[in-house]
């Protein structure tokens, strides 16, 4: 036996599959500096991910502002697990091999190194000249929307330095469900530059500034669900950010102990 750990070959395989496909990508300038990917996973890791999908007790309710994503009776139209070691540790064996090697992939600094090198148009413009030095934190999220799931126009909030989101269908039937990229009017109005299609195996990143307005328009009920992956960097380049990240993971893991205990509703 050779000694080597197959596990981190294999998270290594997916690592430089998905910097290939960060590096390939086209960098759109319309309506904002953004990157649209394509083949982001392995074919055979993208399959069994899609096989590998959480049932719904296993995801935990993501409010959303204001509890905007919280419906009458209670539900989310907006679910989440974060793919994070200790978060994914009550999934099934199986399951949990598949989002663990994700997660450790997504986490990997050469994949965060592809991203800011790629968006330097918008880092640079936030950050000044030295922005490859700006530190930034992965919080990668599995989540999943159902019909009533809306987000309206927004630019994401200063806290985050990059947002990532990979599409996960298990077809074309859905794609017109996208993210929208909107631009903002003279009069406050907006209207839709691009939309993203929500096909597999796709995704866009972008760094976060003061012009990246998008949206997300109400998910129909021809929709069972439209799963993704939310792929954040948040900024963590001062001591005070850096408390404020590592506390809201460990917020999010108490609080789905919690939840895993209190067992199905």
């Amino acid at each position: 036996m050779s000694g080597k750990d197959p596990t981190a070959e294999t998270t290594q395989q997916v690592v430089s599959h998905m910097v290939e496909a960060v590096n390939r990508a086209p960098l759109v300038d319309v309506p904002f500096w953004h990157l649209e990917m394509t083949d982001v996973f392995p074919s055979d890791l993208y399959r069994r991910m899609r096989v590998a999908m959480p049932e719904p007790g296993e995801y935990r309710a993501l409010k959303g502002r204001n509890s905007v994503n919280i419906q009458a009776d209670g539900s989310s139209t907006r679910v989440k697990i974060d793919l994070y070691p200790e978060y994914i540790r009550h999934l099934p064996n199986e399951k949990r091999a598949v989002w663990a090697l994700v997660g450790k992939a997504l986490c990997a600094p050469e994949l965060k190194d592809a991203f800011m090198r790629r968006l330097s148009p918008g880092l640079e413009r936030r950050f000044g000249a030295d922005f490859l030095n700006t530190e930034m934190y992965p919080v990668p999220m599995l989540t999943r929307d159902v019909a009533g799931y809306k987000i309206g126009f927004h630019t994401d909030t200063k806290w985050k330095g990059i947002t990532v989101q990979f599409y996960l269908p298990e077809d074309d039937s859905i794609n017109h469900i996208g993210t929208r990229f909107d631009r903002r009017l003279p009069d406050g109005k907006f209207e839709m530059a691009h939309r993203m299609p929500f096909s597999p195996n796709t995704g866009y990143a972008f760094a976060v500034g003061a012009d990246t307005w998008h949206s997300v328009d109400t998910v129909g009920p021809e929709v069972r669900t439209r799963d993704s992956i939310l792929h954040t960097y948040f900024v963590d380049s001062k001591a005070a950010l850096k408390v404020r990240n590592r506390s809201k993971r460990v917020g999010n893991f108490l609080m789905n102990e919690i939840r895993h205990v209190a067992g199905p509703r």
